[in-house]
């Protein structure tokens, strides 16, 4: 069985900002985890399927692609989720909220997922800092974060689909909008 989940990630320049930024965490505190995946925002969180599955998963990641339209993603500041994960700050849309939705009623319907597998409640950020931050090295270095300004702004164009590839999540695949 073959790991997966299915992303928003931004341009480059805005990913390269995101890295050092889970670099700096890495610095000061060890934590490694965030760097195994690229910048992103979870769509959909980790599944498991049989490797067969990816060519139908990738035709309807496909076609529900092509039948959106883009948006922007407004990045602002830092927040957490107490006391292990650092992250940015991503300001919520009604856009990106209906994005998930329809995502999920595709998964639904023609992907056979369980009501179970679905994020059906998102809180869209990109992780700095993950599981592996101790309690103590996250109240040691949150502070920092916690007032520190920061913005960054992408337009969503297309979704991404991650594949594991044992050690940390490759892109497998990007599916774009309609423009």
């Amino acid at each position: 069985m073959d790991l997966y989940f299915i992303a928003l990630i931004p341009h480059q320049i805005l990913r390269a900002e995101i890295r050092t930024l889970k670099n700096e965490i890495f610095n000061n505190t060890g934590s490694r985890k965030a760097l195994n995946s690229p910048a992103h925002i979870t769509l959909q969180r980790p599944f498991r399927r049989n490797h067969e599955f990816e060519s139908n998963l990738a035709s309807c990641l496909k076609l529900f692609a092509s039948q959106q339209n883009s948006f922007t993603i407004s990045l602002v500041g830092f927040d957490c989720f107490e006391p292990r994960v650092i992250f940015v700050d991503v300001i919520k849309s009604k856009e990106l909220f209906k994005l998930h939705t329809n995502l999920n009623l595709v998964l639904l319907d023609q992907l056979a997922f369980e009501q179970k597998e679905l994020n059906v409640n998102i809180h869209p950020h990109m992780t700095i800092a993950t599981r592996d931050l101790n309690k103590g090295k996250f109240y040691k270095v949150w502070p920092t974060y916690k007032n520190r300004r920061y913005h960054g702004e992408f337009t969503v164009k297309s979704i991404f689909l991650l594949k594991h590839n044992g050690t940390s999540w490759d892109i497998l695949q990007e599916f774009l909008f309609e423009e």
